[in-house]
């Protein structure tokens, strides 16, 4: 838990302790009966995402409630618990909600902020590939020529989650001069028009129910009004180490899974499952851990120092590797019946296996942390 709530939570509804009631609720409720179809029948939960939302799940880390990073992180926790994938589609929920208010833009930050943040509409994040690309591993995919009253963008990107017609998500683009060469790049919140044309990707192994979809734009228009961040460079490097922080709450929710159906077994596998490495005690020890370090971080998740980006890249890095190591392992403990397709253990190994791919991977998150090392010591 992130959370320690010393007041009762009936008092104010707006509590971190009232929230994490209602979301816990939610998640162990409705969430957990669905995680089956979501993962299996590529159910879209929207309607389960709108229930967080009015629960609050969706905008504790906004400067407007407070800015409490880590009541959005154990929100996430919870729902990571019951369902990765939809702990996956928190984390779009919130960061676009992070760039509509961190943009300044007041067509981003007044009406269309609350309707996101209440649920009401719904916005992931395209930032895969410029994340990529600003860390020197690809190259911008979308690319933008300025024109009156705005930006003409085309491109394609190959997987884009939380995006349905009607929804919207964060994106990037290289601004082209006329010579070819890029100026700068911006930051934009692409609606998803008619304009925009989504196609189906290929089968994933897991997370289809994240409404992940292949987008191609052709002279798409961007106006001021949907303008994030002109240029988008200064604004990246503000909010990257939240970003990447949030993310977290996925990583420690689906250990926490494990660590449960671990438990779950233990009275009847205990006398031979004390063989085995990485036993519930000993992961529970190292989750405690791992959560007071992200508790720890989440105080201030705008500090721009180097130390703390890298502090935030290794606790990162610590959570998908530790993920890894707990749905295996709660596998392991339940046997066979881990094994049957419709178990929470061999669905948490998939969750936990995108948890350690997802941009930042784990292989980028360490291409960064050398990247800063490196700049650190002497010519």
């Amino acid at each position: 838990m992130i959370i320690v709530e010393t007041t009762s939570p009936q008092s104010d509804p707006r509590t971190p302790g009232a929230v994490m009631l209602r979301v816990t609720a939610i998640a162990d409720g409705p969430l957990a009966e669905a995680a089956f179809r979501i993962d299996h029948e590529r159910l879209y939960p929207l309607e389960i995402m709108a229930s967080l939302a009015q629960a609050g799940a969706f905008g504790a880390h906004l400067d407007r409630n407070g800015g409490n990073f880590g009541l959005a992180i154990d929100a996430m926790r919870a729902v990571s618990r019951r369902c990765g994938a939809t702990g996956f589609l928190s984390w779009c929920h919130d960061v676009c909600g992070l760039y509509m208010e961190q943009s300044g833009n007041p067509a981003l930050t007044g009406q269309v902020l609350e309707r996101h943040v209440s649920g009401q509409t719904f916005g992931g994040t395209a930032l895969s590939n410029p994340m990529k690309t600003f860390a020197g591993i690809e190259k911008m995919l979308l690319r933008a020529t300025k024109v009156p009253g705005g930006y003409r963008v085309s491109g394609a990107l190959p997987w884009v989650s939380h995006i349905a017609p009607g929804q919207y998500c964060g994106a990037i683009a290289g601004v082209v001069r006329d010579d070819g060469s890029t100026s700068h790049e911006i930051m934009f919140l692409l609606r998803c028009t008619p304009e925009v044309v989504l196609r189906h990707c290929p089968e994933f192994s897991g997370m289809e129910g994240t409404s992940t979809w292949g987008v191609r734009l052709d002279q798409f228009f961007v106006g001021q009004d949907d303008l994030i961040a002109d240029p988008a460079k200064p604004f990246i490097a503000r909010i990257r180490a939240a970003f990447i922080l949030l993310q977290t709450g996925m990583a420690i929710g689906i250990a926490q899974g494990s660590i449960d159906s671990m438990l779950e077994v233990e009275p009847l596998l205990g006398h031979v499952n004390q063989f085995l490495h990485d036993r519930p005690d000993a992961l529970q020890a190292e989750f405690d851990e791992l959560g007071e370090r992200v508790a720890t971080l989440a105080l201030t998740p705008y500090d721009g120092s180097k130390d703390y980006l890298l502090a935030v890249l290794d606790v990162r890095t610590h959570g998908a590797e530790f993920v890894l190591r707990a749905t295996q392992s709660a596998l392991m403990h339940q046997g066979a019946r881990g094994y049957l397709i419709h178990s929470a253990p061999q669905r948490r190994i998939r969750e936990a296996h995108f948890v350690a791919i997802v941009t930042p991977a784990i292989k980028h998150l360490r291409w960064e942390m050398a990247r800063l090392l490196k700049e650190e010591l002497p010519a």
